[in-house]
């Protein structure tokens, strides 16, 4: 018989919530299975760290979404962001169920096409597109939403030698209460900028002018400020169409949903603060409605919404390395996963979980990454289980940003597998290699020897 472990008694003070036959819960669920799949076998057959991306949840979460705009506006159209999360798979899903492609750079601009999104319906967002970006985009109908001047003067002066007019819309910045100000990219609308830009657009004669895009923050916990966001877009659509005889194909409203992640210093959690699908379909669409616009005409309404649609499909599994106590006492947990591919660690309390059920008390627990930094620290303080070398944990919430962020540093990035709506297993990113790293390095003749 194995000597069971040691776990020295505490006195626990019990903490609100659901009850059970000892009295209030002080102790957490563990999440034994992903859309049914064991956690154990996941782990069993791929190793850990693993990310682990459910498609059942990416298309319950956008069929949701959908349903909250469609059912409150007659024209509407999701295009999937791709620096949320552009690996094929994930990008592919979207794709099926009917989103566009959204992205701001020639990278992402070339990987939407090679997954089969077509030109026209590829919206290029950001300031850095280079001449051949401009002219590429624009000989493939894509939306070419732009920037600053210079971008401006650019396709202007490119576009005589086109043999189509660029389709143009213009990103457009403005104060909607939200603090800080997000004026660092498109054309203001307080000082007149923005219609500004049109003008010079339709003056030029040499390009289509099709729509008004902002975005106005991310993480946004106020559905108000979409209400200002789109009641001025509407206005300025409004404006255009008195000036020059013709209404704006599409206003597009952008992205920054918050999902239900809790960020650090937050004193309610993600799920009692994050506004749903339906109040910011709310907000965003009885602006429009109530404005000006042309009612028997309006615009097609675009969203870019990325983090609030891929962060609860993502899992990160991991395992403890060992245990230590730091100088003021506290319990320290090294875990096999760092900060260098949780890169929203540093944002957000992600929710992490126990992979099996434990016997016992929580414990007040700082919890930390394997990266030889000081900096890589998963959770400060975070109550958990004594966990022993060898335990496995379960990170929520992860599906946005960390797959496009995370860097390659002392460790190497770990695999990715896909369980599809049939609870079949794929590998959709293999785990990285030195030789991976190295490939594109190249060793001068004279540092062959050492």
């Amino acid at each position: 018989m194995n000597k069971l472990p040691f776990e020295r008694p505490i006195i626990k003070k019990l903490n609100t919530g659901i009850s059970n036959k000892f009295g209030l819960r002080t102790e957490l669920e563990p999440i034994t299975n992903i859309d049914g799949v064991p956690v154990s076998e996941l782990i069993k057959d791929y190793g850990t760290p693993l990310f682990v991306i459910s498609e059942s949840t990416i298309r319950n979460t956008i069929h949701e979404a959908k349903r909250a705009f469609e059912t409150r506006y007659p024209k509407v159209q999701f295009a999937w962001s791709y620096k949320t999360n552009y690996l094929d798979a994930v990008c592919r899903i979207f794709h099926q169920e009917g989103s566009w492609a959204e992205v701001v750079s020639r990278y992402e601009y070339d990987k939407a096409l090679s997954n089969g999104v077509s030109g026209e319906k590829i919206i290029f967002n950001g300031p850095d597109k280079s001449e051949d970006d401009l002219v590429t985009a624009s000989n493939n109908g894509s939306l070419i939403h732009i920037d600053h001047f210079d971008e401006l003067y650019t396709l202007i002066e490119i576009s005589g030698k086109l043999k189509k007019r660029p389709k143009v819309a213009i990103r457009v910045n403005m104060d909607t209460g939200i603090f800080p100000q997000w004026d660092r990219f498109g054309f203001n609308y307080e000082n007149g900028e923005a219609m500004e830009a049109i003008n010079k657009i339709m003056n030029s004669k040499k390009m289509e002018f099709v729509g008004l895009h902002a975005h106005i923050g991310t993480f946004m916990l106020s559905a108000g400020a979409y209400d200002v966001e789109a009641s001025k877009l509407a206005k300025l659509a409004f404006e255009f169409k008195m000036k020059y005889g013709s209404n704006i194909g599409y206003i597009d409203i952008g992205g920054g949903f918050a999902s239900r992640n809790t960020l650090k210093g937050a004193y309610q959690t993600g799920k009692d603060t994050a506004p749903s699908f339906d109040d910011y379909a709310e907000a965003i669409t009885n602006a429009l409605i109530n404005s000006q616009l042309d009612t028997d005409d309006m615009p097609l309404l675009i969203l870019e919404t990325g983090r609030a649609l891929i962060d609860e499909a993502g899992y990160l599994l991991g395992t403890v390395i060992a245990n230590k106590k730091l100088s003021d006492g506290r319990r320290s947990t090294i875990v096999n996963f760092g900060v260098n591919i949780l890169f929203t660690a540093f944002w957000y309390e992600h929710r992490i979980n126990p992979e099996k059920e434990y016997s016992g008390h929580n414990e007040t627990t700082a919890l930390y990454g394997p990266l030889c930094m000081n900096i890589d620290q998963i959770r400060d303080s975070i109550q958990l289980p004594p966990l022993k070398k060898d335990d496995n944990l379960v990170v929520s919430c992860v599906g946005a940003y960390n797959m496009t962020q995370w860097m390659q540093f002392i460790t190497l990035r770990p695999r990715i597998v896909l369980i599809d709506t049939e609870r079949e297993v794929h590998v959709i990113r293999n785990k990285e290699s030195n030789k991976d790293i190295t490939a594109l390095e190249y060793v001068p003749n004279h540092l062959d020897k050492i």
